[in-house]
């Protein structure tokens, strides 16, 4: 049902937790399924220097929000700002259509962190 990708980063999930002082602190809410996802970055000179994330929510947005910490560490603000859910859901090797809204999840947190630091 899962790949091999998903399950990886839902067993062993990278950047879980918060960050004390963070630059900045989002969260958003799959209104269709009720996930949850929070982001806590650090900023300096526009690069993303630590990243850590929370997530109330099924396997893959637990796979999404890991996936995307890791892809986003060391990284210019304008390097992530086109990330699309696509991109996301074609990292992890696909997701079945049910659980799509988990990579949606976590390219609007990204989102909504790019709007909040700009």
């Amino acid at each position: 049902m899962y790949s091999d990708k998903v399950l990886d980063h839902f067993h062993h999930p990278r950047n879980v937790g918060e960050i004390p002082g963070a630059t900045c602190v989002v969260e958003v809410t799959n209104p269709a399924c009720g996930d949850v996802m929070k982001l806590w970055v650090i900023v300096r000179d526009a690069t993303i220097q630590d990243i850590r994330f929370k997530v109330d929510g099924c396997v893959p947005a637990v796979a999404c929000g890991s996936w995307l910490t890791e892809g986003l560490k060391g990284k210019l603000l304008s390097e992530v700002a086109g990330l699309r859910p696509e991109e996301i859901e074609s990292a992890l090797g696909g997701l079945p259509p049910a659980s799509r809204h988990a990579c949606v999840l976590a390219a609007d947190a990204l989102q909504r962190l790019l709007e909040e630091i700009t």
